[in-house]
């Protein structure tokens, strides 16, 4: 197409002040900045891990755990405030931005930008869903472990706006950020509170009663210690046949996939599993069922429970412990799910489990391990109640932050334009 007759580049979104300013450029990487390979690292200077979630960030404030030697660190690349880090993952989540100065692998391609502008606007940019497309799109051929050269994103166009303009948007990306990362701090300060909380409400390892039980019923008798197999059952799922197993269907095949780690039911989406052959009658659950993860498919899923949110619809698969109370026995099932969720009673399931590679443990040794439990049914419901609207408040922030997580996607799809190779 000629410059004659190419549309305009602007953005579909774009702040009063510069709607009759000029359209956006078109430039070549190579043009906004430069690759850098000093090895001259001053003595001292930290190690960068380069993540999707932190950015270039010292090792030594993550949990990353991969050892260098003196001598490899001789070879390694010095990252200064302000540059940008092309990675293995950057096919996933785009360039990385450094707010930190230190040192990086030599594997790693190191940009810094040149000429008049905000680096704050590339930062945004560079992590866009729209960027990673056009990097993305001529290297069918790359596979996880190669790197994206220089002399390749030197080939790619950028937009680039008015530095004034540019400012601005970086403003209020940066803006969602802080509020991003304060609803963040807001769930974590939540999920907190809700652990400390269980410490006080639940006996700790080694003890029989509760640091804390709600006023009426302090004089209300003492915690029993019992095991599992005094006050429940738990009953094996069925082995479903896997030549019936599909991606859509009326039956969702529970799996320990649907399990958070942290208890609760996880709705899979479109990796929801579902059963199409005949179903015995006995292994359709009800709304209210609890089950437990009798296999550790993920780190520290084992005794994870789960309230079936829905009757005749769920399937109890295999290696999922359907949890039954015992006549007579004074059984909030709302309780026990929290019951299940304390750390003395998911180390001691933890400790039944046996396995190699993936852990399992059985219905019978989970009925070994001892618990404690309220005398009364009021207390039970007292303690579930107090977790449950906590949890209801979690759940409200987190869906929160999730909103504005896609508030910003979207925003970020208006912000900037599409290219011509993009369209």
């Amino acid at each position: 197409m000629s410059n004659k007759n190419k549309a305009a580049l602007v953005p579909k979104l774009r702040f009063p002040e510069f709607r009759e300013a000029a359209a956006w450029a078109e430039k070549f990487g190579d043009i906004l900045f430069d690759q850098i390979s000093d090895r001259s690292p001053e003595p001292g200077l930290p190690v960068l891990a380069i993540t999707q979630e932190h950015g270039a960030i010292p090792r030594h404030m993550i949990d990353y755990h991969v050892s260098v030697t003196e001598k490899s660190i001789e070879s390694y690349k010095v990252v200064q405030v302000g540059d940008f880090i092309i990675s293995l993952r950057s096919f996933q989540g785009g360039i990385e931005y450094s707010q930190y100065h230190g040192i990086c692998s030599p594997a790693y391609v190191v940009l810094r930008r040149v000429g008049e502008g905000s680096d704050a606007y590339f930062k945004h940019y560079l992590k866009t869903d729209r960027f990673i497309q056009i990097l993305t799109k001529n290297l069918e051929g790359l596979r996880d472990g190669k790197m994206i050269s220089y002399r390749q994103f030197s080939e790619l166009k950028l937009p680039v706006p008015a530095p004034t303009e540019q400012q601005k948007i970086a403003d209020c990306l940066s803006s969602m950020d802080e509020l991003i990362a304060a609803q963040a701090r807001k769930v974590d300060a939540l999920k907190a509170h809700k652990k400390g909380l269980m410490q006080q409400l639940f006996p700790s390892e080694g003890e029989t009663q509760p640091r804390f039980r709600f006023p009426e019923f302090k004089e209300g008798g003492v915690w029993e210690r019992k095991l599992f197999s005094d006050v429940c059952d738990v009953k094996h799922g069925y082995a479903f046949e896997s030549e019936f197993f599909s991606n859509e269907g009326e039956y969702v095949l529970l799996t320990p996939g649907n399990f958070y780690e942290q208890g609760g039911y996880r709705d899979r989406g479109e990796l929801q599993k579902y059963f199409t052959g005949e179903i015995p009658l006995d292994y359709v659950l009800a709304k209210g069922d609890m089950l437990i993860a009798m296999t550790e498919q993920a780190a520290g899923l084992l005794g994870s429970p789960i309230l079936v949110p829905e009757s005749g619809k769920f399937l109890h698969n295999q290696r999922l412990g359907l949890v039954i109370s015992k006549p007579g026995i004074a059984w909030a099932k709302e309780f026990f799910f929290y019951v299940f969720n304390t750390e003395s009673v998911r180390k001691a399931i933890h400790n039944t489990a046996s396995g190699a590679k993936v852990r399992h443990t059985s219905p019978t040794k989970i009925g070994d391990v001892l618990i404690s439990v309220p005398p009364t049914l009021p207390e039970q419901l007292r303690i579930a109640s107090c977790l449950g609207s906590l949890d209801a408040h979690i759940t409200a922030e987190a869906q929160m932050l999730e909103a504005l997580k896609t508030h910003k996607k979207g925003l970020m799809q208006q912000l900037f334009p599409f290219l011509e190779e993009e369209k």
